[in-house]
């Protein structure tokens, strides 16, 4: 039998035993990288996350013969729910030993736990903001997975959560771009040029990281606008977008973070990071002087790039500021000497005109993050 245990976010042993439990399972996978445990216990204490200021996270453990065997959380985001008008939960941290039985029963927890709040529909893999990554891998299962940006499970996955009735939501694509790909064509440079003669449009080059510090609010402004039209968008508190942007600036080159702005407000924006998944891999959780030294001289030898985040404000949209976007990184990549990839990372399927632009950039598409629903 299996005995679902709810997790207390005071209890420290518990609270170990839900984030070491994927360690165990993916010991043997080459592809897996595991989060920072910082990172990883941050997640899940209301004092440190700004998303329990306004939402509410239950966490389960599924026990066999004294053996945890699954782990998930039950989440209602109630600025979604509101500013969607949806009666939703979601489920995420969901990893498992390929045990039906167990799965139905973390899922069991989930349904009860939603329909007590009379909540009509649950949805996920999908977390506590945009930087936890959506879906379950469907497709490239074979690639490592890209840092902690995008998630990461066995196959058989799939099959437990699709046994359990749930059906496709939306896909959240990733896509390999060769470096045959940063040398922009010409007629992308001439666009990027009237672009930015046309709209009074510039591109702000940063020194150094200081320099980069002193944008992170106008950063965070922007990147608080410019997805209200996307699947996923609920508007983020100023702590989240603190959170999100602090995030996001401390792993950050400040050399691949490129922002557009208009009379001196940032009005795009693509953040670019040198991917350091190897030696995540290497740390297995931990950080102390060792495996920051590691992170360090990986950031600097690295061949990779991941993009994750490239935004416009909707009234900036439609007039060439995608193309500039790509033509400077372009440049900048081609500056390094050394990278010989981009993988762009969960591009939604409904963002029509990134993928149009991928496929012109002979963007690869080879991963694939399903989020799943299911009415109650």
């Amino acid at each position: 039998m299996v005995h679902i245990e709810r997790v207390d976010f005071a209890n420290k042993q518990q609270i170990k035993r839900f984030v070491q439990l994927p360690h165990r399972l993916y010991k043997s996978c080459p592809q897996w990288v595991p989060p920072l445990n910082i990172d990883a216990y941050a997640q899940l204490n209301p004092r440190k996350h700004p998303f329990y200021e306004h939402s509410d996270v239950e966490c389960f453990l599924a026990v066999r013969k004294g053996r945890d065997v699954g782990r998930i959380a039950a989440i209602e985001n109630r600025p979604y729910n509101k500013y969607h008008g949806v009666r939703e939960a979601n489920f995420y941290f969901f990893d498992c030993e390929n045990d039906p039985e167990a799965a139905s029963a973390l899922f069991d927890a989930v349904f009860d736990w939603a329909n007590k709040r009379g909540l009509n529909r649950v949805v996920g893999p999908k977390g506590m903001g945009p930087l936890d990554g959506y879906g379950l891998l469907t497709c490239g299962f074979e690639h490592r997975q890209t840092m902690t940006m995008l998630t990461y499970n066995y196959p058989y996955y799939v099959n437990l959560v699709e046994g359990l009735g749930f059906q496709k939501e939306v896909d959240f694509i990733s896509c390999y771009l060769p470096s045959d790909s940063f040398k922009i064509p010409e007629r992308i440079e001439r666009v990027a040029q009237r672009v930015m003669e046309r709209h009074r449009l510039q591109v702000k080059h940063f020194s150094s990281k200081r320099e980069l510090l002193q944008w992170v609010d106008r950063i965070g402004a922007a990147y608080n606008k410019a997805f209200i039209h996307n699947w996923e968008y609920y508007p983020l508190t100023e702590r989240e977008t603190d959170f999100v942007v602090q995030s996001i600036i401390t792993v950050a080159d400040h050399r691949l973070i490129k922002v557009i702005t208009h009379a001196g407000e940032v009005v795009g924006f693509l953040f670019a990071f040198p991917d350091v998944s190897a030696a995540l891999q290497r740390a297995r959780g931990h950080l102390n002087p060792l495996t920051l030294a590691d992170l360090l001289i990986t950031m600097r030898r690295t061949s990779a790039v991941v993009i994750n985040g490239m935004g416009i404000l909707p009234e900036f949209q439609g007039q060439g500021g995608n193309a500039l976007l790509y033509y400077e990184m372009g440049k900048t990549l081609l500056a390094f000497r050394r990278f010989t990839h981009v993988e762009m990372t969960q591009v939604a399927e409904t963002a029509r005109q990134m993928r149009a632009d991928l496929k012109n950039l002979n963007g690869v598409e080879y991963k694939n993050n399903r989020v799943y629903f299911r009415d109650l």
